[in-house]
């Protein structure tokens, strides 16, 4: 039954992460929005490590070489990680008849990491009062996380069959 925990856990994880990713590129064209880049996150992680934890803005931080793969990395490694979340809320039913409402809650769930953590640790502030448009950038977070769950959602329904 663990193994099937974490082989699920982690195939819904990569699914959701893919789905996530390619929403992201959609939006460029839909609307008008840059894809989030991971290589910024990875620069952070770098600079962590040397101690530097918040950033006047991570755009004026020197690049990390590895910043890009570092980054990437850890956002699946995290899309992995918030996909245990529905196993928390649903039980062990996720793992046979998920829910969309599960999915979808998950992705509410997740808004307070890119909201009060990696924005304001990369200097954009608190769900990105520091930045030009800070409610389109609220708006996308929040679609990009619903997507997110949207694709835990079929991952897992996927996996079920």
């Amino acid at each position: 039954m663990a193994n099937d925990i974490v082989l699920h856990t982690l195939v819904t994880g990569i699914g959701a992460t893919l789905l996530m990713d390619g929403w992201s590129a959609c939006q460029k064209k839909l609307l008008r929005v840059p894809p989030l880049n991971y290589g910024l996150v990875g620069r952070w992680l770098w600079w962590l490590a040397r101690g530097k934890v918040r950033h006047h803005t991570i755009l004026s931080t020197p690049r990390v070489r590895g910043e890009n793969l570092t980054g990437q990395a850890f956002h699946y490694l995290t899309g992995i990680l918030f996909a245990g979340i529905p196993l928390l809320l649903q039980g062990p039913a996720w793992l046979h008849e998920p829910l969309l409402l599960t999915g979808l809650l998950t992705g509410l769930l997740t808004l307070p990491a890119p909201w009060l953590v990696m924005q304001p640790a990369l200097g954009f502030g608190i769900a990105a009062s520091r930045t030009p448009n800070p409610w389109r950038a609220r708006g996308v977070s929040l679609l990009t996380h619903l997507a997110y769950g949207l694709g835990l959602y079929g991952a897992a329904l996927l996996y079920t069959c």
